[in-house]
């Protein structure tokens, strides 16, 4: 079967690339279609990644151009993309078309019934509540769920992806529920390293992922505000990412909490080799989110076995157990979140205990070609129930992708 996964962006590339490859280890041609990356890029040279969209926007000009500008510039770009794209597949002539993203859906939408014409589409929904309520820009809300009722097939990773997506197209019959797959794993890591406190007795507290406002990273300061003489000193935080909003009045508000001699902010894009070596680092990672559906960040923190403390949503809620993988809080309670973080810094073998149960978690989850043959038996649906219209059978069906 000829597979074209499609994410513009890039936003989940973690888990396209390992989706790609468990699909092709069991006999799929299949290619990713995302955005131009830099030359300097690890990924630049990734045989599966066809790097398609925003070709402009890879000049390094632009990183120093006004976001206004650049918002412009990409949705006239996404345009002349998709409409190379449907020119690139209606040659290649995949068996399935299937989009990781909708990231500008009005437009998207548009396109989608000519997708359609060259063969079933389906969508991983990653978010069921549209960019999580912080879109980059008013215009990515518009249609972002009204969309959902035109492809095929549905995936979502949690029940309450199901829930909410069936309430958005009425009813659940092309919904699948196909769980989120580990990142960063090594399958040779027999013993993982159990997550500890320092010989001192200090506690490394990691936030890690693009900082967004539904992150909760101000949640996470109030909660650290709230800690106790004893605890305080005991306490070591990161919040590292890169940033997609303004990041002044976070660092404001650890000065006025007085909590900014405990936080290490790392505003910055990390690459994959080293975010093993921080995960590996930390004691624990915290995710004090407001909303959530799925979460690469978490299946990498299964994938080490480290401990978390997190919001009772999505994927946190329905894969972890309060007090047998980390502690789960009511999102936006700083309070709880504090009493939580107090816990780990107070409590001698907490740590390790959690850890224990994040390894056996992890042992678990499926591997990614389990998740790519329940994938293919979404594609078989899709198929089964999608005909080529006759002027799209008669073309040539040519080997390669230019």
């Amino acid at each position: 079967m000829r597979i074209a996964l499609i994410d513009p962006s890039l936003f989940t590339w973690p888990y396209d690339r390992e989706l790609a490859a468990g699909l092709s280890v069991i006999g799929n041609e299949t290619l990713v279609f995302g955005k131009v990356l830099p030359a300097r890029h690890a990924d630049a040279h990734e045989p599966l990644l066809r790097q398609h969209f925003y070709p402009a926007m890879a000049m390094p000009f632009w990183d120093r151009a006004p976001k206004s500008a650049v918002r412009a510039l990409k949705g006239v770009s996404h345009i002349g993309s998709l409409a190379r794209l449907w020119r690139t597949l209606w040659l290649w002539r995949p068996d399935v078309i299937h989009f990781q993203w909708c990231p500008l859906p009005a437009v998207d939408g548009r396109f989608l019934p000519l997708f359609r014409r060259i063969a079933p589409i389906v969508l991983t929904v990653h978010d069921t509540m549209p960019f999580n309520g912080a879109p980059g820009s008013s215009l990515q809300t518009w249609g972002a769920l009204s969309v959902l009722r035109a492809f095929d097939r549905l995936i979502v990773h949690t029940d309450q992806g199901i829930e909410r997506v069936s309430a958005h197209v009425g009813g659940s019959e092309c919904i699948a529920r196909i769980p989120h797959g580990l990142l960063h794993d090594e399958s040779d890591r027999h013993v993982p390293v159990a997550a500890k406190a320092a010989a001192d007795g200090t506690v490394t507290f990691l936030l890690f992922g693009q900082i967004k406002p539904y992150k909760g990273v101000d949640v996470f300061l109030r909660a650290l505000s709230q800690l106790g003489p004893e605890s305080r000193p005991r306490c070591r935080v990161r919040i590292v990412g890169k940033p997609y909003m303004n990041t002044e009045p976070l660092i404001d508000l650890a000065r006025e909490l007085g909590v900014e001699d405990l936080v290490r902010f790392e505003f910055r894009f990390v690459p994959d080799d080293e975010l093993t070596a921080m995960l590996d680092d930390a004691s624990m990672l915290v995710f004090p989110y407001r909303e959530i559906e799925a979460s690469g960040v978490l299946m990498a923190s299964i994938a080490r076995s480290r401990p978390v403390i997190a919001s009772k949503l999505g994927a946190f809620g329905e894969l972890l157990m309060h007090g047998r993988e980390g502690l789960l809080v009511p999102p936006g309670d700083d309070a709880a979140l504090a009493c939580a973080i107090d816990r780990v810094i107070r409590e001698p073998g907490l740590l390790e205990g959690l850890s224990t149960g994040m390894d056996a978690l992890r042992l678990s989850i499926p591997d990614w070609g389990e998740i790519a043959r329940r994938t293919v038996s979404v594609y078989d649906a899709a198929r089964s129930h999608w005909s080529r219209p006759a002027d799209a059978s008669a073309a040539a069906r040519p080997g390669t992708v230019l």
